[in-house]
């Protein structure tokens, strides 16, 4: 029965905000300000591409 609690324990800590959103850091290990999150733009072809940016155009995944 202890494994329940562990279990539970575990499940919590997993769901916590704090795991689904790191923090940015350099390679340094130093925090640093995050980047923008990249617009994406659904094409007529149902395709997802990079609205701005250095990388206008270029596909990607879809939100």
């Amino acid at each position: 029965m202890p494994r329940l609690p562990v279990a539970l324990a575990l499940a919590a800590l997993v769901a916590s905000p704090v795991f689904a959103a790191p923090p940015c850091k350099d390679a340094k290990g130093k925090f640093v300000k995050c980047p923008p999150a990249a617009a994406v733009v659904k094409g007529k072809d149902g395709k997802c591409r990079v609205a701005a940016g250095p990388n206008k155009g270029k596909f990607t995944k879809c939100p």
